[in-house]
């Protein structure tokens, strides 16, 4: 079982992080994908990915730190390292109203520029994490003003209903999901799973975050969760736990390029 995203730098686990990946290893993961919400949490990200074989991570700003004075030009030597596998997160997020929307897209735009400098200066074309939080359509319109491939792009964390996958999907992204999916209240979001073709699904727990039924309320998440979230969706499709977590992992090793 693979982790495509979660939170496992700085202080957020009481006691450690140590414990947490013994914890997702004893549960079965074979691998981590840690996402970077700033700079300097990709550099720490990166310190903890060269420490441990089955930790990789990603090198990105959240749109939660727009407007704040962020040197996105040191991702570029950040993302040079072997162990980083992803852009991101980034994006937008429509939920809350500060930062505004207008300093989220600048900072989103400006990433999404390098990237593609990046790409034409001959880095690996790493795919995309995208955080899109009730914002799915305007982070398509966006994307799709790039050169950058659309199957190079995933958005994690989909929240959103059956048309708005519909949209994703056609755009030719990749789509993962988390607890949220497994939420009695979350109806549209399950709907909206079943559509996803298993070449283009992933799961995650985006821990410290979004604990998933059985557990919801139980914080912080953590990342041997994600067997929960896996069992949720295989058993929609009718499928084994072990032929969709087989699956699964081989879109999220394809994508991220994980051998």
């Amino acid at each position: 079982m693979f982790d495509t995203h979660c939170h496992l730098t700085g202080d957020r686990y009481k006691g450690g992080i140590a414990p947490v990946l013994e914890e997702a290893r004893s549960a079965g993961l074979t691998g981590m994908l840690a996402v970077a919400v700033d700079v300097a949490d990709a550099a720490a990200a990166r310190d903890l990915a060269q420490a441990h074989s089955d930790v990789w991570f990603s090198a990105g700003v959240h749109p939660s730190e727009a407007g704040r004075d962020h040197a996105v030009e040191d991702l570029l030597a950040i993302s040079d390292h072997p162990k980083c596998v992803a852009w991101g997160e980034m994006g937008l997020d429509g939920h809350w109203p500060d930062p505004p929307l207008a300093a989220q897209r600048d900072l989103f735009v400006k990433q999404l520029n390098q990237i593609q400098s990046a790409d034409v200066a001959g880095a690996r074309p790493l795919p995309v994490i995208l955080h899109s939080r009730k914002a799915v359509e305007e982070v398509l319109d966006i994307i799709a003003g790039t050169t950058i491939d659309s199957g190079r792009f995933v958005f994690h964390c989909f929240t959103e209903g059956p048309a708005c996958v519909e949209k994703v999907l056609a755009f030719g992204a990749a789509v993962s999901f988390t607890g949220v999916v497994t939420y009695r209240n979350a109806a549209d979001v399950a709907a909206a799973s079943d559509l996803v073709p298993l070449d283009r699904l992933m799961v995650e727990t985006d821990s410290p975050y979004l604990t998933p039924e059985p557990h919801r309320g139980t914080r912080p998440n953590r990342p041997a969760n994600v067997i929960h979230v896996a069992r949720f969706l295989a058993s929609r499709r009718g499928l084994s736990d072990e032929a969709f977590e087989e699956a699964t992992d081989e879109t999220a090793r394809r994508i991220f390029g994980i051998g």
